[in-house]
């Protein structure tokens, strides 16, 4: 790995967390990030966990590369065999984005609305959105002792830490999710809408961010830095063991 580039990126990193905003600083990290790929990029990352930077600071510099990477999904899908843990990980992911479209549409119906009574099929909608998206916890489960533990072991600690930092943020935010379908009748219907345009949004945002940076950054880091054909076999045992969404797509 070129040292002198992680040394370079992480400078831009840097000025991009403090702050500087300037079309200068954005263009450089641009065309910067076209010349590496994503394990050295992982790397810049865990480079300033190293030199003190808190992985809270590291979740917005890790939502500032939103601007700044290229969608490289549907190259790194095409190499996948069905049924690699990868490649199950991102099917999984399709369809969660899929729910979180519902969501965003549901609620902003929901939103217009001035009684519970006013279409009921909405709201069993949200609830099974709702039902689903916390039936997504197998999905993580992989993810944090199957896959997080084995890129860890290779020296990468920044990404993961960051996406188990906002797994737990949206469990508990999946869960008040979960929760409030079961309330709609049962509390004042614009203290309803409120809290659920709060949690549904926190919701959208964070996961529909998380997703992109796992496609985008994570995964890809995992596929290069772990090498061994054998590796891969026993984590799609482990993952087999720890069983899959009721989503998942059959391989």
């Amino acid at each position: 790995m070129n040292k002198k580039k992680i040394q370079q990126l992480t400078g831009i990193l840097k000025r991009l967390n403090v702050g500087e905003n300037s079309a200068e600083i954005k263009q450089a990290a641009k065309d910067f990030l076209s010349t590496i790929d994503p394990a050295e990029l992982s790397a810049a990352e865990q480079k300033l966990i190293d030199a003190g930077l808190a992985p809270e600071d590291l979740r917005h510099l890790c939502s500032a590369h939103l601007e700044l990477l290229d969608d490289n999904l549907g190259q790194m899908k095409s190499v996948l065999e069905p049924g690699h843990v990868i490649d199950t990980l991102i099917k999984e992911h399709e369809i969660i984005l899929d729910f979180l479209d519902k969501l965003e549409k549901t609620n902003q119906k929901i939103q217009k609305m001035r009684s519970h009574k006013d279409n009921q099929g909405e709201f069993e909608l949200l609830k099974n959105i709702a039902e689903h998206l916390a039936a997504a916890e197998p999905h993580h489960q992989r993810e944090e002792k199957v896959l997080f533990p084995e890129i860890e072991k290779r020296g990468v600690f920044g990404p993961p830490q960051v996406m188990v930092m906002e797994h737990e943020d949206l469990r508990r935010y999946k869960k008040e999710l979960k929760k409030l379908t079961g309330e709609i009748s049962k509390i004042d219907f614009d203290d309803f809408k409120k809290r659920l345009d709060t949690v549904a949004k926190f919701i959208i945002m964070i996961l529909r961010d998380h997703i992109f940076k796992e496609n985008n950054i994570l995964y890809p880091t995992a596929l290069e830095v772990i090498e061994e054909n054998g590796v891969w076999k026993k984590m799609k045992d482990d993952c087999d063991k720890i069983g899959y969404c009721c989503f998942t797509p059959e391989q």
